[in-house]
């Protein structure tokens, strides 16, 4: 059966103290807590640097069976190399993440914001270069390559074009078998809260994906305040999941509710 997946992007938050983590909760225990009420993380501390096997061991047992995992692409190959000769770069990226891989479900690149679609046989050759056994997405932030011949790219090395809200436009359409999307922020960058009124069209719009039989990965990035703990779980209450918060402590407020 297809899956709707909803978490966060990032976890390991000061600022989500009180919000998702109770006073006294050691940063070693956040991810069990995060994992207790989300079955998906969107990594980002290996878009700043590499990670090392023992991270990613302790990401493995920290979270229960079924638990997946989102990673974003090294922003060394995607920002500063720009996809040229990413061989050895991949090869540093994907070594140390290998303990990882039973529950690594997607690798999400994000391109810089001036880096247009001419680049685009460049993006051709580096998925063509990139290992088999995970999924990938394709973050652009550069209105030029929301074109069909992106999509047909994609589509041939089954990569998601990932849908977000920092380009005024909608993906052509939905690429590589699933879906990948991202919300950075209600009104601010990484900051604000969307709520019910936004989310509830979303859920429709993904219910009708799974019956589909297409899966969708869905990440909130507006971790300021917390936001995006609220919104992810007013997403998962609108398509109709059960969950139990007696112990969420999410400053008092209920999912959805106006901050």
């Amino acid at each position: 059966m297809a899956r709707v997946l909803v978490g966060t992007s990032g976890y390991l938050y000061r600022h989500w103290r009180n919000v998702l983590y109770p006073p006294g909760l050691g940063t070693g225990r956040w991810l069990p807590r995060y994992a207790s009420l989300f079955g998906t993380l969107e990594l980002n501390t290996t878009f700043y640097r590499l990670t090392t096997a023992a991270a990613a061991e302790r990401w493995l047992r920290s979270t229960p069976p079924g638990f997946v995992f989102a990673a974003k692409g090294s922003r060394y190959i995607t920002h500063m190399k720009k996809l040229k000769d990413p061989a050895p770069a991949l090869e540093r990226f994907f070594a140390p993440l290998a303990p990882l891989r039973p529950k690594l479900d997607v690798v999400l690149w994000q391109l810089p914001p001036r880096f247009d679609v001419d680049a685009l046989p460049r993006l051709d050759a580096f998925l063509a270069a990139l290992p088999r056994g995970v999924r990938y997405a394709v973050e652009f932030r550069e209105p030029s390559w929301y074109l069909p011949e992106t999509c047909a790219v994609l589509d041939a090395h089954g990569a998601a074009f990932c849908e977000h809200d920092l380009v005024p436009l909608p993906p052509p359409r939905p690429t590589g078998g699933f879906r990948y999307l991202r919300f950075h922020g209600a009104g601010a960058r990484y900051g604000g809260r969307y709520g019910p009124r936004a989310l509830d069209p979303v859920a429709r719009d993904l219910l009708r994906t799974r019956r589909r039989g297409m899966d969708a990965y869905v990440f909130f990035n507006n971790d300021i305040g917390g936001h995006a703990v609220h919104d992810a779980l007013t997403l998962r209450q609108a398509l109709g999941e059960a969950m139990c918060l007696d112990t969420l402590h999410l400053d008092g407020q209920k999912p959805g509710a106006t901050p």
